[in-house]
């Protein structure tokens, strides 16, 4: 180990000592996996979100992203270490259960158990969540109406895991530390943790692509780990423009600000309204709204009902922090599992943990490179990144991650008692070894034995796979009367929003993206997006 390595190793380890037990059992993370529901062959389905579920404006658990037909289950923070990641994913489990059965009682869907979509049809076809007649409801349907006019739609149906984590005592300044090292070191999540390395074709139908022919129905990547998260993905021209700095919350604001405020020609084209009347977004700056900028990571406050979060987040601080680039895994009955859960707390202390210094624009058009490269060719032997202006190799570099993070490993296993984490980091150290064991090509090998490498026929069967176990768990009679009960309620909290608004919806919306409402004095007045 050379001299600043020992030093920076030195200082980690005083840092981590500084946390001390108790901070690191405060430790919480909560979990947002979205899915798409699909018709038994394959395709999407056309339906409306099943009554059954509720109100997808309301219910604290169940509700819709982008599309009608794509699901999105929140949990709750858990607290803890070993039990918190056990406790969220028991919770997310249930929350399946629950959604299953609804789904099972009116007809034979699933949800799609990978991060790429199902068959898709036209794109105008796809259809956009619904959320009532409320102004704050209306608003969600038409700001997703903007994004089909800037991105299409087919884009929006690609489905994820969020991880929302957290840690007592850490500051703003401290989580804007730790987002620029995320970024520095995200190729490691998408290398071992990358799950969607093809595509069905009718994702790519008339688009341009540097994918490969597979079979007939099916495209992908040889050594592909994330589609996802490689230019195939949430990526746009009008964003990429964005050179947005982590390097303090107020820059970030300023970044943001910018993005909300200043008008985008194609947008203004695009124009609020038809010339029927009926609106085609929100807004026509480069941004609609905060959620629409595409990040693997997010800095996050919990909002006031009508704040802005660019808002709260200037007002009260950073209060945790949201991952956004992990891969449905569809090996996992619910998407992911406790060992990936507790080597994303390792990974993400390690970089609240290690010195972080400012990022430049040089760096992060290579943090760009990096995430494309990663995605699109990760498995590949001998695969360079960019680091300082210098090349190293992925796995050189992932491995010198992982050595750094056995520290933390070590004190979380002591406070927690056992050895889960340190066997995590294990795991990891081996994958990086032999790529074939990663999720990502354990996709693309299961498609060549057993489904005539086509994608949708190896998704097809992993979803059918997944809803008979998660129907076949355990699940009382209690805990469908309190599921029924929390849809039941948010029914009723839907028709109070709605029966309570008297603003017209062209003034709610003005009000809404107007730009006194994205500082640090003023009050907010609508109900949020």
């Amino acid at each position: 180990m050379n001299s600043s390595h020992a030093r920076s190793a030195a200082l980690l380890g005083d840092r981590l000592q500084a946390i001390g037990p108790a901070r690191l059992k405060g430790m919480r993370r909560g979990i947002e996996k979205e899915s798409l529901r699909a018709q038994p062959g394959g395709a999407l389905a056309l339906t409306p979100h099943p009554a059954a579920l509720g109100s997808a404006l309301t219910h604290p658990c169940i509700t819709t992203d982008f599309s009608e037909s794509q699901i999105e289950l929140v949990t709750a923070a858990h607290k803890g270490l070993g039990d918190g990641a056990d406790a969220a994913l028991r919770e997310l489990t249930q929350i399946h259960q629950f959604t299953y059965r609804a789904m099972q009682a009116v007809g034979d869907e699933m949800l799609w158990v990978s991060s790429m979509p199902c068959g898709l049809p036209t794109d105008e076809t796809i259809p956009i969540a619904r959320f009532g007649s409320s102004n704050v409801g209306r608003a969600k349907s038409v700001y997703r109406m903007g994004l089909s006019h800037r991105y299409g739609r087919r884009m929006q149906t690609i489905s994820g895991i969020h991880y929302n984590w957290s840690l007592p005592e850490v500051t703003s300044e401290q989580y804007f530390s730790l987002i620029r090292n995320f970024r520095r070191h995200a190729f490691l999540l998408l290398y071992l943790f990358g799950a969607s390395p093809a595509v069905c074709s009718t994702f790519v139908a008339g688009r341009q692509h540097e994918l490969q022919q597979l079979s007939s129905s099916t495209m992908y990547m040889p050594h592909g780990t994330s589609l996802r998260m490689g230019r195939l993905g949430y990526q746009s021209d009008a964003q990429a423009s964005l050179a947005v700095s982590y390097n303090s919350l107020e820059g970030y604001g300023a970044s943001l600000q910018d993005a909300l405020t200043r008008p985008y020609p194609a947008y203004e084209a695009v124009g609020i309204q038809n010339p029927g009347g009926d609106y085609n977004q929100l807004a026509t700056t480069l941004l609609q709204i905060e959620n629409e900028f595409y990040g693997t990571i997010r800095p996050k406050r919990v909002i006031f009902p009508g704040e802005r979060p660019l808002h709260a987040l200037r007002e009260r601080g950073v209060e945790y922090i949201e991952v956004r680039l992990m891969d449905l895994d569809p090996f996992e009955p619910v998407g992911i599992n406790a060992q990936t859960m507790r080597f994303l707390d390792v990974f993400l202390l390690h970089c609240l943990l290690s010195d972080s210094p400012p990022d430049t624009p040089q760096e992060i058009a290579e943090l760009k490179h990096n995430q494309h490269h990663t995605a699109a060719r990760g498995r590949q032997a001998g695969l360079l990144l960019k680091r300082g202006g210098r090349e190293v190799s992925l796995t050189g570099w992932g491995a010198e991650v992982v050595a750094q993070c056995a520290p933390i490993a070590a004190a979380l296993d002591a406070a927690n008692g056992g050895t889960q984490y340190s066997a995590t980091l294990r795991a990891a150290e081996a994958a990086l070894l032999d790529p074939a064991t990663l999720p990502s090509a354990r996709v693309l090998a299961a498609m060549e034995k057993d489904h005539e490498n086509s994608f949708v026929s190896f998704v097809r069967a992993r979803s059918a796979l997944t809803r008979e176990a998660l129907l076949g768990l355990p699940f009382s009679a209690g805990q469908q009367t309190a599921f029924g009960a929390l849809s039941r309620q948010s029914v009723a909290e839907q028709k109070k929003i709605e029966a309570a608004d008297t603003m017209p919806f062209e003034i709610y919306r003005q009000q809404y993206v107007s730009p006194e409402r994205l500082g640090v004095s003023s009050r907010a007045a609508a109900v949020a997006l």
